[in-house]
Parts: structure tokens; C-alpha cells; sequence
């Protein structure tokens, strides 16, 4: 048993949970990390719409926690009935996907719950999705999270260096 279970009765994973600081989330620049883990380019993805870019370019996460955060300060404007992926628009009218696993739109919400609405107005860092990875891992070929940016200018591109990720044009 980890120092920190014994100590507060949370598991490592739990110690994940705790708010980003104001220092953090300036730090993060234009987006803060929906998820806590390896962040790698969305060509990875193994599944096409995702890894040729159907939907848009972006990255994907291997999570190390269970709590999306907004990456963005805007407005969620769509929740999956299933939970498994939420859409956003940023108060710059950047647009984007958070979809949460491979094949999970087949749990139909198992393992899934939402922390926000439709429709409400979110700041970056902020809870949206609480996700029981543990158990949808079980059940779905991967919990790799994509996030994609649904709405790029022609010619711009995402840019991932040192688990930070910007758009350049």
C-alpha cells in the first residue's frame, strides 16, 4: 500500500484529482491538458478517423487519471448521450472533440459521468467527465483519449513538443 493511501485513503490514481493551480492553467497557454498522461500525435490512434485525420488534426492521450478537464475557457456544446465524448467551442470559436477510448460508444455510458452539462459555459482546467478507465479497459480495444480540433484554418497544424501541444499555421 502507496505512502499516500495509507495516509489519506486514496489510491495514487485519486492524488491525480486535485485542481490545477492558476499557475498551471496560465502556464498551459492557448489549451490545459484535458488529462493527465503521455501525450502523443493523433497519427497513433488506432483507428482510421482519428489517425488519417478525417475528422481534424489534434493528439491523443494515454490517460494516467480519471477526471477530463475543459481545456479550453468556453462552452461544451455537446455531450454524447453515451458520455463517451464531448464537443467544446472556445470563447475564440476554436472547436473541438474530446472522445474518450476506442469502441466506447458501445457502453452506452457505462463507466462514464458527466461533471458539466450541455450547453454550460466551462474555464480551462475545469471538471467535465469523470471516467472509470479500470473498468471500460476491460471492455473496449483502448482508452487512448483523442482530441481534436474540428475546425482549423487551412494550413494550420497541431504541434506537439514536451507533452505541451499549440497550433501553428
Amino acid at each position: 500500500m502507496g505512502f499516500l493511501k495509507k495516509l489519506f485513503n486514496k489510491s495514487e490514481l485519486d492524488t491525480n484529482q486535485l485542481e490545477p493551480s492558476e499557475e498551471e492553467i496560465a502556464a498551459a497557454g492557448e489549451f490545459y491538458m484535458p488529462l493527465k498522461g503521455k501525450v502523443v500525435p493523433v497519427t497513433e490512434v488506432p483507428d482510421p478517423v482519428f489517425s488519417q485525420k478525417m475528422m481534424g488534426d489534434g493528439f491523443a492521450i494515454i490517460p494516467e487519471n480519471n477526471i477530463v478537464r475543459s481545456p479550453i475557457d468556453g462552452k461544451i456544446t455537446n455531450i454524447f448521450p453515451t458520455k463517451h465524448a464531448i464537443s467544446l467551442k472556445s470563447n475564440e470559436g476554436r472547436e473541438l472533440l474530446i472522445h474518450v477510448g476506442l469502441e466506447t460508444v458501445s457502453l452506452k455510458g457505462e463507466g462514464f459521468t458527466a461533471l458539466a452539462k450541455d450547453g454550460a459555459n466551462v474555464k480551462k482546467g475545469e471538471p467535465i467527465l469523470k471516467v472509470d478507465f479500470d473498468k471500460i479497459a476491460e471492455k473496449v480495444p483502448s482508452i487512448i483519449t483523442s482530441v481534436v480540433f474540428t475546425n482549423l484554418k487551412d494550413g494550420e497544424k497541431v504541434i506537439i513538443d514536451n507533452n505541451k501541444v499549440t497550433i501553428q499555421a
